[in-house]
């Protein structure tokens, strides 16, 4: 039997507004038919980035408490269709990390096709992966790079990944979203009273 190809995630981004996990939570509602194994939301106070996901549905992952205490005016959100990786919490998205510049989380809609390659190099020199995701294969190239500003980071480990995605990315203080370089994969810039959404 061949295996099923499955090529949807659904990322969500808010900027700016003081409901900001709300409308992550009601983003990832509207986007469930592109993922029902896992779903999270990220969200940032300007300190220090919260998290919480699990298995399942949008609607039976999060209450209204578990909202609550995802503070902040910046968050993203992911619901995980899985392309790579197995379907366990350990998959979930969005992914965050420590690392010396600070907290990073990222949610992925797509598929690296340089993933493994990419991988088995970060290994040698030393990186630990947590996940099966090809996800987690930015990351490792972010924390990695030299370069200051996370602008620079993202730009950076990108230029050495191939595939069609998209992804939102939470700093403690912004909100970054990309489209790989040929815009397969969909990704959409708007307006709400007080901020913006991805």
């Amino acid at each position: 039997m061949v295996p099923e190809i499955h090529e949807e995630c659904g990322i969500f981004g808010v900027y700016g507004h003081t409901e900001a996990s709300n409308l992550v939570y009601l983003g990832l509602y509207a986007l469930q038919h592109r993922g029902q194994e896992s779903a999270g939301i990220a969200s940032s106070d300007g300190e220090v980035i919260i998290f919480h996901k699990g298995m399942g549905l949008v609607a039976d992952i999060f209450s209204e408490e578990i909202l609550a205490k995802l503070p902040g005016n910046l968050a993203i959100g992911h619901v995980r269709y899985s392309t790579t990786g197995t379907s366990e919490l350990k998959n979930a998205q969005p992914f965050v990390v420590d690392f010396e510049s600070g907290s990073i989380a990222i949610s992925h809609n797509g598929n690296l096709v340089n993933a493994q390659r990419l991988k088995r190099g970060l290994e040698v020199e030393g990186s630990i992966f947590q996940s099966t995701m090809d996800t987690e294969v930015i990351v490792h190239l972010i924390a990695r790079s030299r370069l200051e500003r996370i602008e620079d980071r993202i730009v950076d480990a990108l230029s050495r990944v191939r595939g069609a995605y998209s992804l939102v990315f939470l700093t403690r203080d912004k909100l970054i979203g990309v489209r790989d370089p040929h815009g397969i994969r969909p990704l959409v810039f708007g307006k709400i009273k007080g901020g913006y959404v991805l």
